[in-house]
């Protein structure tokens, strides 16, 4: 019996109160309530519902002005009911239908093919008074490709960004799709505009939906639970300094889950396979001292997904090994690289009129051997 209601979500007492009852009472008809309107009644309170007085007015007015007038027709309940019993039951008056908007679904391959942005406020000493770091984000790599510490959101200090990072890049018309929210900045005349003039599409999130733009939802939540996170800063002075060295580490440092612990610059400037091959001969020499420890035999160097998607249709592609892709000649250099010293200063984006820095666009040289 458990089981049969379980299967059927019936509970067990109403199982065992119809088995109990005999056929008569269960099919006995129901008697009418005895507190029911009659028919005249009935007619009567829809005959003042639908009045020329009373037809743009809710159930809960007409009630109260009838009794205001020594008339009491029936419930404001009994009024709503009759309504839905006709089909009448809805919001009289017209409002706006919530949009339909398609899901974004993006798919990049390789670096500089989309870019998303984002603005997220930082938190000052002064009660309710925030700066804004404007983050752009190269979706293949999680490379953060620009950024910006401004005291004002609008669309004039986005176009100057973007407009010194598509330079700066060079990109192409016709190669990039920028991927954002619906904020003033970003669904801005400007903003359109600039972009449609360099070549690059637009693709939006759809309204509150926070999982159409996740990489940088997740890059603003790794930098705002930062060990050294201030969680006040004094001015964009302290901001653009605190920025600079959280950017540096995040794009040369950072370790990147999502990329199979990769940094975003290697994956970036093309030092997947050297890095990759570094890491496998380590695992290889591991291996040979105690392949006792090993019990699945010689391990393998994960790598960065080969795609990177947004909303992505088809099932995720499986993991790509190292043993795939690298060749004899990558495994002789990867004995001899070492990683390159970390230059002393980052190259930044100048925005004139406005408080703001950005990484630049560093020459891709080949790898030190």
């Amino acid at each position: 019996m458990t089981r049969a209601c379980s299967a059927l979500a019936l509970p067990r007492a109403t199982a065992y109160r119809h088995l109990r009852a005999s056929p008569s009472r269960v099919c006995r008809p129901r008697r009418p309530n005895h507190r029911r309107l009659s028919q005249a009644e009935r007619a009567e309170v829809l005959a003042v519902l639908d009045s020329e007085r009373f037809i743009d007015q809710p159930p809960r007015e007409v009630y109260a002005t009838l009794l205001e007038e020594g008339r009491f027709l029936c419930s404001i309940r009994t009024m709503y009911r009759l309504l839905r019993e006709r089909g009448e039951l809805r919001e009289r008056r017209d409002h706006r239908e919530r949009g339909q908007y398609a899901i974004p679904r993006l798919v990049a391959t390789a670096p500089n093919q989309i870019w998303t942005w984002d603005i997220s406020k930082l938190a000052t000493f002064v009660s309710g008074v925030f700066l804004n770091l404007y983050v752009i984000l190269d979706l293949f790599s999680r490379y953060v490709v620009a950024w910006m510490v401004a005291e004002r959101e609008n669309s004039a200090l986005a176009q100057q960004l973007f407009a010194e990072a598509i330079s700066r890049y060079g990109i192409e018309p016709g190669k990039l799709i920028v991927h954002q929210d619906r904020g003033a900045p970003m669904t801005a005349h400007g903003f359109a505009e600039l972009l449609s003039a360099l070549g690059v599409d637009r693709s939006y999130s759809r309204p509150r939906v926070s999982n159409d733009n996740p990489h940088q939802e997740s890059l603003f939540h790794t930098a705002k639970y930062q060990p050294d996170y201030p969680g006040r800063f004094r001015d964009t002075r302290h901001g653009r300094h605190w920025c600079h060295d959280f950017f540096g580490w995040y794009n040369d440092d950072h370790h990147h889950e999502g990329l199979s612990l990769f940094t975003p610059a290697d994956v970036f400037f093309g030092r997947v396979a050297l890095v990759a091959a570094r890491r496998q001969e380590a695992l290889r020499q591991a291996f040979e001292a105690h392949p006792e420890r090993f019990v699945r035999g010689l391990p393998r160097v994960r790598l960065p997904p080969t795609s990177v998607a947004i909303n992505r249709l088809e099932p995720d592609p499986q993991p790509v090994t190292a043993d795939r892709i690298l060749s004899a000649r990558d495994a002789e250099l990867a004995s001899l690289w070492t990683p390159a010293p970390r230059p002393s200063t980052t190259p930044v984006i100048h925005i004139p009129g406005a408080h703001t820095v950005g990484p630049g666009v560093a020459p891709h040289h080949p790898l030190s051997t």
